[in-house]
């Protein structure tokens, strides 16, 4: 992840304070937009984590067919993670 987490709180909360001084949004409970936006945000930064995993779980799977096959294991994890970014619609760094 190229964000360090901890920014992350600070940027949403900085984000919600200009949106309120540019009379962009309204809100009586800022801290609560601030917690919402902070939770999106790490939401998706954490999008290609949770698919790596997704596509580790899935090789694991077939492990013994790639072995058999002799196919290997980066080219597949690279061609897995493609197609299940591409049927997602996920725009990956």
């Amino acid at each position: 992840m190229l964000l360090v987490r901890d920014y992350v709180g600070h940027m949403a909360s900085q984000v919600v304070k200009r949106l309120i001084e540019e009379n962009q949004i309204e809100s009586k409970a800022p801290e609560a937009v601030t917690q919402r936006v902070r939770q999106r945000m790490m939401e998706e930064l954490t999008v290609e984590d949770r698919l790596n995993d997704e596509v580790r779980e899935i090789l694991v799977q077939h492990q013994d067919e790639m072995r058999r096959t002799g196919v290997s294991y980066q080219e597949m994890y690279k061609k897995v993670k493609a197609q299940l970014a591409r049927d997602r619609k996920l725009v990956l760094r």
